[in-house]
């Protein structure tokens, strides 16, 4: 399968279209007759593809139509209003579509080898197959609540370069793509300390997000989204937003400067694979406490060769 092929299932940018519609999978004739083999039942995946995507694009005709995007594609949608909090709900649906696009374009009807150039860069990222096995369906296994993780190819390496292969794992209707790192949504917002107390009016609240008392969120790792939401303390972490209209909306610093499109420690990435932890999925075949026999079984019917033609491994220059 080749590199071109393999994108078009995601992003058929060559195709026109009147309105946003269902993709056709590759093995969607198959899957509509008997399910995925092992995975999912015939109801099941009419419940989680055939209804739910139809659902998805549904809203987004209500809500492009008539309208320049009418004709976009859902990837598009994602990078253009991940910063627009008036279109939040076309970022949702349009990146949820997406989303589950992906992951269904990742399953095969039968098992299919990893490819040897895939399968040296997993072993160089993750030390083997059995690892990132291990450490992926924990990931997904561990989520409370709807999202999605993901196998991305790194283009930017910090520490080995040798590891190019990274997990990670979204919520809700969260991207991934480096233009969408202000709605990753990477965590659950139940566990991390965001340095809100019960007693904290809505005036403090709103002064610690901005940074305006000298104290930022105590999770590092919301640090880069708190300095999102207001001009802010110049010594936040990022002051992208400095001197501007905000840092949303048609107005502000990223609009104005579509080059500086990355959030702040956003990474380069490439989706190479995903998988789905929204409960409507794994729910009606392997019931309440199911979702890890579940993720065991998608594991065995990933087509490594699709997720081989994405990653463009065995075919960079050297």
């Amino acid at each position: 399968m080749s590199l071109n092929y393999a994108k078009c299932l995601y992003a058929p940018k060559t195709q026109r279209r009147r309105k946003h519609e269902v993709p056709l999978l590759t093995h969607g004739p198959s899957f509509e007759r008997v399910g995925v083999p092992g995975v999912l039942s015939p109801d099941a995946y009419q419940t989680a593809w055939t209804q739910y995507q139809q659902f998805l694009v549904d809203k987004l005709n209500r809500l492009t139509a008539q309208t320049k995007e009418e004709n976009t594609p859902t990837k598009d949608l994602v990078l253009q209003y991940a910063r627009d909090p008036n279109h939040a709900a076309l970022f949702n649906y349009a990146s949820a579509a997406h989303n589950n696009h992906i992951f269904f374009t990742t399953m095969a009807p039968e098992s299919i080898n990893v490819p040897r150039p895939l399968l040296a860069q997993i072993d160089a990222s993750f030390s083997s197959l059995a690892s990132l096995r291990s450490h992926f369906l924990a990931t997904a296994d561990s989520m409370f609540g709807p999202g999605y993780v993901w196998l991305v190819k790194r283009n930017q390496y910090t520490m080995n370069e040798s590891m190019k292969l990274s997990i990670l794992a979204t919520y809700n209707a969260g991207s991934p793509y480096p233009g969408a790192h202000f709605r990753l949504q990477p965590l659950d917002m139940n566990t991390a300390n965001t340095g809100v107390t019960a007693d904290m009016s809505p005036t403090a609240y709103a002064r610690m997000m901005k940074g305006e008392d000298g104290t930022y969120p105590n999770d590092e790792r919301l640090r880069p989204y708190a300095t999102g939401m207001g001009t802010g303390n110049p010594n936040a972490p990022s002051a992208v937003n400095k001197g501007t209209a905000g840092s949303f909306g048609q107005y502000s610093n990223t609009a104005q400067n579509p080059s500086q499109r990355k959030a702040p420690g956003g990474a380069l990435v490439e989706l190479l694979l995903v998988v789905s932890t929204w409960e409507h999925v794994w729910l009606r075949d392997y019931g309440f406490g199911g979702k890890r026999k579940f993720l065991e079984a998608w594991w065995d019917k990933i087509d490594w060769e699709v997720v081989y033609a994405r990653s463009g491994f065995g075919k960079e220059k050297r």
